[in-house]
């Protein structure tokens, strides 16, 4: 039997227009092109796209800052960072970005879909509950996962963070909870200079936070890796409702991003997204979300996507035209890694 998988984009994330920015809409324009050229998005639910709540927002954003951003979004353009722009569609594209997560989530949960990926942006990872930080407003998963307990009575929930950068606003979202599991790997030292490994989780929270800083020049084996011998013990010893994933692609290594060492091909970022899809058909009835967070380069980030919903369908990822990430250094000896997370959360 074919899964039922949900493709959620709506022309609104079009609107949030960053000029000459990288955090473009040509990056979620490239994606659904491909998507569509390819066969594969006919082949999709294409359920409309809803906007967040102000109460929905308030679950892990301040009312002041919700507000803010509205009033920024109805003024713009504007750097509300040196390296965020928002601008006239801004709040717009970004409450309907989150409201998008919000009803995937919940198709999910409610069984009329087996997944869903979400075509979204602005992204949401590094927004923190009274600011914006990193191209990103409104933490779209995080936000899903509040929801999906508050609203839809999933006890415990599972995010997964494969974005090149930690996700530093989710993580502090769910840092002193115990019922939110946060997983991230992350290129270490890089921005935003969070997720070292001794940060698991305060209070109630203790060991519900994973971090997995990696090196600079892991590839497809060393994610493989990791997902093998750290997230998967992690995701089983907690067992989740539901898993999240924060999808970024800009641990590829033609991702333009200054400063990432990271060698994923779109089969790596596929492989990934396979494993996690055996993992939720395993510990929660399939019920996986996926939201667009980084990935930059025009052909690899639509290819990225492409491979991540064909796993999802449970097929074997098409051959990019990029392929695999070109000879360089030795890769990085992850043993010393994986025994300290095996010390600090008992797999």
């Amino acid at each position: 039997m074919t899964a039922r998988v949900g493709l959620y984009y709506d022309p609104l994330f079009l609107a949030h227009d960053t000029l000459s920015h990288i955090e473009s809409a040509d990056r979620v324009a490239s994606c659904l092109a491909l998507l569509e050229d390819s066969g594969l998005a006919a082949r999709l639910a294409r359920p409309n796209c809803r906007d967040a709540t102000v109460e929905e927002l308030s679950r892990v954003h301040r009312p002041a800052y919700i507000e803010r951003m509205r009033r920024v979004g109805a003024q713009g353009p504007a750097l509300v960072l040196a390296d965020t722009i928002a601008n006239r569609g801004t709040y717009a594209a970004a409450v309907r970005a989150a409201g998008a997560c919000l009803a995937a989530t919940e198709a999910v949960v409610r069984g009329e879909l087996d997944a869903a990926f979400c075509l979204t942006r602005p992204p949401g990872h590094h927004a923190l509950a009274a600011g914006p930080m990193g191209f990103c407003f409104f933490n779209s998963v995080a936000l899903a996962a509040a929801g999906a307990r508050a609203a839809l009575a999933v006890g415990r929930v599972a995010i997964v963070d494969i974005d090149v950068h930690h996700g530093n606003g989710t993580q502090d979202a769910f840092y002193e909870d115990g019922a939110a599991l946060y997983i991230s790997t992350h290129q270490h030292p890089y921005y935003p200079g969070t997720g070292r490994l001794q940060e698991t989780g305060r209070g109630a929270g203790a060991g519900a936070t994973l971090n997995l800083p990696l090196p600079g020049g892991c590839g497809d084996a060393e994610y493989a890796h990791v997902l093998e011998a750290a997230i998967g013990p992690k995701l089983r010893a907690f067992r989740p409702g539901l898993i999240l994933v924060s999808a970024g692609y800009d641990a590829h290594f033609a991702d333009p991003i200054d400063g990432s060492l990271m060698r994923l091909s779109c089969g790596g970022y596929a492989a990934l997204v396979a494993g996690l899809h055996d993992l939720a058909s395993e510990l929660c009835g399939g019920r996986i979300v996926l939201a667009l967070e980084g990935g930059y380069d025009l052909t690899a980030l639509p290819w990225c996507v492409r491979n991540s919903v064909e796993a999802l369908l449970g097929e074997a990822p098409t051959p990019d035209p990029l392929g695999a990430a070109p000879a360089g250094s030795p890769a990085p000896d992850l043993g010393e890694l994986i025994a300290s997370l095996r010390g600090l959360h008992g797999f």
